[in-house]
């Protein structure tokens, strides 16, 4: 992390996430009808850090599952890609499905999860919360409806996200990726 530029620290990243649960809950209230789905591998840790959030917030249990479209993606044969798990042990037909994912880049993976998520039903309603958009990296129609952080990266540049999990702290950063 040498030559990284930090966009977001500790006290703000968990700000963000504050507000991004509170948008959540001014928009499906109870969440009756609504689920909450992590993308893995990446959108996993912040679907977790929102589902604890909203539960200290509006005290409600949310239907919450975990999903993986490595073999909807249409890059599968180019690359070197291990699959993991699905959870989804609930309906999700005419619920409303938000998708959650930690940095938004080309849609791509977006677009494979749509794929993967047919196979578990039809819902009423799909919407996206990323904690990062990268909005002119777009390769596919894809905007989502709740963002942490809007940043502008070349693309010669990554934007990554750390968890206090797996590091000292919160914080994402961007930087030059790797010439091999």
């Amino acid at each position: 992390m040498d030559h990284a530029r930090i966009i977001l620290e500790n006290k703000a990243f968990q700000l963000t996430l504050n507000r991004l649960a509170l948008e959540l809950i001014e928009n499906h209230n109870k969440f009756q009808d609504t689920v909450i789905i992590g993308l893995q591998p990446r959108g996993i840790a912040l679907s977790k850090r929102i589902i604890e959030i909203l539960k200290n917030l509006s005290g409600v249990n949310i239907s919450y599952g975990e999903i993986d479209a490595t073999f909807h993606r249409d890059d599968f044969r180019q690359k070197s890609l291990i699959p993991s798990a699905t959870h989804i042990d609930f309906d999700i037909d005419n619920k409303n499905v938000v998708l959650v994912d930690d940095v938004l880049f080309t849609g791509r993976s977006v677009r494979s999860t749509l794929d993967a998520l047919s196979n578990y039903g039809r819902p009423k309603k799909t919407e996206l919360l990323v904690l990062v958009d990268r909005r002119f990296s777009r390769e596919v129609p894809i905007q989502p409806d709740y963002v942490g952080i809007r940043v502008d990266a070349i693309q010669s540049e990554k934007v990554k996200v750390n968890w206090k999990d797996e590091y000292s702290e919160d914080h994402i950063f961007i930087e030059a990726k790797p010439n091999f």
